[in-house]
Order: C-alpha cells, then sequence, then structure tokens
C-alpha cells in the first residue's frame, strides 16, 4: 500500500489536491487493494463511532436485535432495568454467538455450544457442570459478556467506539448532530423504526456508496427513469415547484460527516403536502405542520417540513431525509464487495394515510427493488469494474464545485471531498 503519492497538503497523503487547479483527485486503488481494506478496519472501523441501531428497535425489556458492524457480530439488548446495553455476540467460553436471532426478546440467553447463560445486564449467571470450576471463577463478572469500549446514543440512535480513547460521541458528531436534531424532533411523540428491513449487497467498494448517498450530480443522468415516472404521475410535484430553483447545496459538518441540503420539490410526510395525496392528505399536512410550528417555531418547521436532506455520519451510516426517511448503514467484505442495511424512520403515532405514503417511498425510491437504488448499484458496480483500468488510468475526480467554495451547489462535491480528508487523515499518510 506504500504507494509513491502527491499531495497539495503537505507531506505525503493518498489523495492528490491542487488548489490552483481546483483539482482533488482520489487514487482508485483505494477501491482495490486489500491492503487498504485491513487499514480501514484497524484506522476507522476500529477507531471511529459506528452506528448499532435505533432504540425504538428494542422498545420492552429483553428486546434483541442483532447485527454485524465494523466487522464485529454485536447485539443491542434491552436491559431488565430499561437500559439498552451492546454486546460482543460471542460467549465467553468458547466463542459460539449466543444471539443466534436477528430480533426477539429473551431475559436470559443461552449460548448453543456449552449452555452458558446470560442475563441482559451481560451477567454470566448459569452454567452446566459448574463443579468442574473453582468458587470464585466466575466472580466478579470474569466470564461476562463483553462490549465495545464506549456505547453512547445521540437522540436514540446508538452508536459504539471500539477505541477505549475515543472522544465522546457528541464531539465526534460535530456539526452532524444538528442534523441529527432535525431528524429526531420531527415526532412530537418521538420517532421510531418501522418493522421491516431492507437487506442486499452489492460489487462495489464501501466508499462509493458513501459518495454515492449524497451525491446530487449523478441524480439526472443516473435516475433518468425515475424523473420521467415522475413527471408522468399526476400530482407528485408541489404546486409551486420551480425545477430551476431548487435552493440549498452541501457542507462539510466537520470530522468527515458531511449533508446536502435542498428544498423539497416532492411531498413530506412531515410536513409537505402534493396534490397526489388529496384533500384528506392537506387536511392532516396542515395539522402536522401546525404542531411542528407550535412546539419548534415557525423558521425550524419550515426547515423540517420544506427541506430534504441526505446527512453522512463517518464513515458508514447515511439518513436519507427525503420523501420518506431512511437509516442505511453498511459494511465492507471485501475490498470489492459490502453488505448493506436500511430501515425507516418515522414520527410516532403518524396518521396511517401519511404512513402508507412514506413507507411506499421507503420501498419505491431507494429500496433494492425501487427506482434509485437498482441504478446506483449498477453505476457503482461499472465503476469498481472499470477501476481494472489500472495503472492506466489511476485517478477519481472529485473537484465539481471547488471553484466556488462560498457558494456550494446541490450537484457540487464538497460533501465527497470533506469525507475523502478526514479518510485521508486517519489513514495515516502523513505519519
Amino acid at each position: 500500500m506504500n504507494k509513491p503519492l502527491e499531495s497539495g497538503l503537505g507531506g505525503t497523503h493518498f489523495i492528490r489536491i491542487d488548489p490552483q487547479r481546483c483539482e482533488f483527485l482520489v487514487p482508485r486503488w483505494a477501491f482495490t487493494d486489500q491492503a487498504v481494506l485491513d487499514k480501514e478496519r484497524e484506522e476507522i472501523f476500529g477507531r471511529c463511532w459506528l452506528y448499532v441501531g435505533h432504540a425504538s428497535e428494542i422498545p420492552k425489556a429483553g428486546d434483541f436485535v442483532a447485527r454485524k458492524v465494523g466487522g464485529r457480530q454485536l447485539f443491542l439488548w434491552r436491559g431488565e432495568d430499561g437500559v439498552p446495553r451492546v454486546y460482543f455476540n460471542t460467549c465467553t467460553h468458547r466463542g459460539a454467538m449466543v444471539c443466534r436471532e436477528k430480533q426477539g426478546n429473551a431475559k436470559r440467553l443461552t449460548c448453543p455450544y456449552h449452555g452458558w447463560t446470560f442475563d441482559t445486564r451481560g451477567g454470566m449467571v448459569e452454567q452446566p457442570g459448574a463443579s468442574g470450576f473453582p468458587d470464585d471463577f466466575f466472580a466478579n463478572g470474569a466470564k461476562d459478556l463483553i462490549s465495545p469500549a464506549k456505547v453512547e446514543a445521540y437522540r436514540d440512535f446508538v452508536f459504539v467506539n471500539f477505541d477505549p480513547n475515543a472522544v465522546d460521541l457528541t464531539t465526534y458528531l460535530a456539526g452532524a448532530a444538528e442534523y441529527l436534531d432535525l431528524v429526531a424532533d420531527q415526532g412530537e411523540l418521538g420517532m421510531e423504526v418501522t418493522p421491516g428491513e431492507q437487506v442486499y449487497s452489492m460489487r462495489a467498494n464501501w466508499k462509493l456508496l458513501y459518495e454515492n448517498s449524497a451525491d446530487g450530480y449523478h441524480a439526472i443522468t443516473a435516475h433518468a427513469s425515475y424523473f420521467d415516472y415522475l413527471r408522468a404521475t399526476v400530482g407528485v410535484f408541489r404546486e409551486d415547484f420551480d425545477p430551476h430553483d431548487v435552493g440549498g447545496g452541501g457542507k462539510s459538518l466537520g470530522n468527515g460527516h458531511a449533508v446536502i441540503e435542498y428544498q423539497a420539490p416532492w411531498g413530506r410526510p412531515v410536513a409537505q403536502w402534493v396534490p397526489q395525496w388529496g384533500e384528506s392528505g392537506r387536511a392532516e399536512i396542515a395539522r402536522v405542520k401546525a404542531e411542528l410550528s407550535a412546539r419548534l417555531g415557525e423558521q425550524r418547521a419550515d426547515r423540517i417540513a420544506n427541506w430534504n436532506r441526505n446527512i453522512l455520519i463517518f464513515p458508514n451510516l447515511i439518513i436519507n431525509d427525503i420523501m420518506g426517511l431512511t437509516i442505511r448503514s453498511f459494511q465492507p467484505v471485501t475490498p470489492g464487495y459490502l453488505e448493506v442495511s436500511a430501515v425507516s424512520l418515522a414520527p410516532r403515532g403518524e396518521h396511517p394515510e401519511m404512513r402508507a405514503w412514506r413507507q411506499y417511498n421507503f420501498n419505491e425510491f431507494l429500496g433494492p427493488a425501487g427506482f434509485a437504488t437498482p441504478d446506483d448499484v449498477e453505476m457503482l458496480e461499472l465503476c469498481q469494474q472499470a477501476y481494472q483500468n489500472m495503472p492506466e488510468v489511476g485517478w477519481n475526480d472529485i473537484s465539481k464545485g471547488m471553484n466556488r467554495p462560498d457558494a456550494n451547489q446541490g450537484d457540487d462535491e464538497v460533501q465527497m471531498r470533506s469525507f475523502w480528508i478526514r479518510w485521508d487523515e486517519l489513514m495515516g499518510a502523513a505519519r
């Protein structure tokens, strides 16, 4: 991986920046090299805060969800004391996974291999053949389930960090916390993950999906069929929509986090009406908007209701707050293959009619069988395949908008550059 590189940052870096030319280049071997992924597992997934799940996924004592995070098998388990905790999904005896279901409810979990049993606080409470161990063998939590070094939640978004020296979660989130607030404030009674999960994979590097998730530049080209479909559907756009002036743009939020935010041309269940939703939908949207305004003030209510935002939480959490509200996370398996998980987030107590439109969009646009995701998967896999054209064609260009640093537009690439600068720092190229 020690390839000779140039940089405009000073020292030796993986990326190449030329401020005079307004040019930002990323080496394509960063998407294909096993040594890069090995180092990413250590320097990025081993040190950054990683999203595990939403507290609403485990509403009752004993509820659990199991998932892979940062290359580890984890599960989120709400204790009988009401506290959500995260454990490595492995028995402290011989290592078998103790939580074999993706979700469920249990006061105890028993390892299927030798029967060691753990309670919701992770305590090892029972084992067959206890006489074979010294009396104090299990004392002081010596064989309890083990948690990641750090577990914290922000507005019900639960994260872990495997680095005991990591900064606290709020410090890590930096400017991204403001955008999580915009999501969490949408529901008067709070937010909840709805039942069901989209799980899929693609033959592409994980960083391609991160870039793609807030790439406004590709939308008109790659998703042309979707926009044709929308134009042919009566009432899907708001009545005053001006396609030439959606406003907004992208910006860095610090620590590699970024956002692209723009005025929504279509309906938002919170709380922008479009003719497609009819008069009953108009009345409900008016009620939601009035509640938002009373609770949060007119200005904040307008921002929540009328603006789309794709929020990038470094390194692998994307929140697409568009028509529906999708939490998407992904895990690299090999340099050219990743796994994706997505769930729908919604206000608690939402009117059934608005919930139906939200879920329709969750499947219609970002679902793996929807309009957008199959387009994106094809584009990302085409990129991954074409990276075989190295070393003759060795660099990706992520320069768009560098010539207007104070006025980023929706199709500029500042949000991707923010990711790559942080990636470059963590990969230690300048050390």
